[in-house]
């Protein structure tokens, strides 16, 4: 059966695959376009299962909230080069994806992969992540989906860029404040909420570190447990959120600033792309070597 450009472009639209591909996949159904699809799904299914070992330490993680406030997700999707990050039909994939966990209850991302689409209800979202992969040729995952219900506050958010998410869920204070300390926690990472939240472990590591550096000074002891409470201290305000400086105005702290607006924060969340992923690092020099020795 003869192939038209009719029926490619309309496989071509249906699909998102190139034009190459989309004919010579209507060439193999003898132009049946239904049973193109269908090829192409199982194609895009298998090049998924092989990409699927492939490190995807790239992406962006996507932040919804209800209107009233008091639901959310955040999701990181995660994919292998920055340039498919960046790509609008990856960008749209996520949006859609977001969107699907808001309207849902899943818990989590493995949850949410079985889940029809919000953009395209009759695909699931992992049938919608191996046809991105088959269409862009890199490994793509859903890798965590969070979710927050508020009773008593409310929800605020604040993305640096497409890297960095965080939500804080904050009782009193406006929507202003609310973004301003969701922009603190993305610039200064802070370990947890307050001082009683520090585990006990990584206070003891810090005071032993601490005690080992006092006493190479050669001070009396006495004054070592005075220099360790110093630094404990000073420690507690660096990693606490309460503590901390606050980034637009560091003559206060975070704990003062909500205490002027009659402002507590319940708690919060920080989400970076590729956090805790083993990132390969390739260096091209040795690499070109590697092939020349053996050439």
């Amino acid at each position: 059966m003869a192939i038209s450009a009719a029926m490619v472009k309309e496989l071509r639209e249906r699909t998102g695959v190139g034009m190459m591909e989309c004919k010579t996949a209507l060439v193999a159904a003898n132009g049946d376009i239904d049973a193109a699809i269908e090829a192409m799904r199982k194609s895009g299914q298998a090049r998924a299962a092989k990409k699927a070992g492939r490190i995807a330490a790239e992406g962006v993680v996507m932040i919804q909230i209800t209107a009233d406030r008091r639901h959310g997700v955040l999701v990181e999707i995660n994919c292998e080069t920055d340039f498919v990050a960046k790509d609008a039909g990856f960008l749209s994939f996520a949006e859609s994806v977001v969107a699907t966990a808001l309207a849902s209850s899943a818990r989590d991302a493995a949850e949410l992969a079985a889940l029809p689409l919000a953009a395209d209800p009759e695909t699931t979202v992992n049938a919608a992540r191996e046809a991105l992969i088959a269409k862009m040729g890199e490994n793509i995952q859903v890798r965590r989906l969070f979710r927050f219900e508020s009773a008593g506050g409310a929800l605020h958010s604040y993305r640096h860029g497409v890297r960095i998410g965080v939500v804080v869920e904050l009782v009193g204070g406006d929507e202003s404040l609310g973004r301003d300390i969701a922009m603190h926690v993305a610039a200064s990472n802070p370990l947890c909420l307050s001082a009683a939240q520090v585990p006990a472990e990584t206070l003891d590591k810090e005071k032993d570190i601490f005690k080992a550096q006092a006493l190479e000074s050669g001070k009396p002891e006495a004054i070592v447990d005075k220099m360790i409470e110093g630094r404990i201290r000073k420690y507690l305000e660096e990693v606490t959120l309460l503590g901390q400086p606050f980034v637009k105005d560091p003559d206060q702290s975070v704990e003062k600033l909500l205490k002027q607006s009659g402002a507590q924060v319940l708690s919060f969340l920080r989400v970076e792309v590729g956090e805790g992923i083993e990132k390969k690092t390739e260096n091209f020099a040795e690499e070109v070597m590697a092939q020349v020795r053996g050439s």
